[in-house]
């Protein structure tokens, strides 16, 4: 069976991140730390992500010198580009009204809107006034949530970068008290030739127990569309369901 590659994270890349990657090395220290910062995500993590940006990032990085302007729009210029949205419009407005975003600032309101509202995993930004603003991100996310959708994760490009790092951490030493749980855990998975097996075996205790006056708390909904996406995940992987959800690329 086949190895399937992982689905990478999305990443809205706002439009001050663009300004760090392709401006000249500065002599201020902050500065520089922020633009070496911003290189390394690119240089070393591009391919971990895929990166998107939208018509507003395009209009801001147009403005001031026509060269510098250039570089900017080259560095993104394959990048994946959304649609306008009349949801973000709306959440935009939102934003704005609730206080998340000034009134004066309506493209920062706009670049955390088309994130939201496209699911998109991460917003990158080095705009600490309107966006990295520690004192309004969970506002902002309050907000979002508020409006219906799910926040996406707003963070500078060393905090992905971090991020990251602690994902590619390898697995802390094991000690004999995990060896024992490790081994449970194979031998208990090895009774079992499938989900659907497993699964009735779990209604069985769920009964047994319940039977037994144990009480438990009721399993939330389905999100909407739930199955729908789940099978479109699988034909983008290329992945067939068996009975009894197995899966194979055959």
């Amino acid at each position: 069976m086949r190895e399937y590659a992982a689905i990478k994270p999305t990443v809205y890349v706002e439009t001050s991140v663009v300004s760090y990657l392709t401006s000249l090395p500065s002599r201020n220290s902050l500065v520089l730390s922020r633009q070496e910062a911003t290189r390394q995500l690119w240089n070393e993590y591009f391919d971990n992500f895929e990166f998107i940006v939208s018509d507003i990032v395009i209009t801001e990085i147009r403005g001031g010198d026509e060269k510098e302007a250039q570089l900017r729009l080259k560095a993104i210029a394959d990048f994946i580009r959304l649609d306008m949205s009349p949801a973000a419009d709306r959440l935009t407005q939102f934003l704005i009204d609730a206080g998340a975003v000034p009134q004066n600032s309506p493209q920062d309101a706009q670049h955390i809107a088309i994130a939201t509202v496209y699911s998109l995993d991460y917003l990158v930004s080095w705009n600490f006034k309107h966006i990295v603003n520690e004192n309004k991100r969970q506002y902002i996310n309050r907000v979002c949530r508020g409006a219906g959708f799910q926040p996406t994760t707003i963070c500078t490009p060393i905090d992905l970068i971090e991020e990251i790092k602690m994902k590619e951490k390898s697995d802390p030493p094991t000690d004999p008290i995990l060896e024992e749980i490790y081994r449970m855990k194979a031998e208990f998975a090895a009774k079992f030739n499938s989900m659907g097996e497993l699964t009735a075996h779990l209604k069985e205790v769920n009964k047994r127990e319940k039977a037994r006056g144990r009480k438990y708390i009721s399993a939330p909904p389905l999100p909407p569309d739930f199955e729908k996406n789940i099978e479109k995940i699988y034909k983008e992987l290329g992945i067939v369901k068996k009975p009894e959800g197995k899966v194979s690329d055959e």
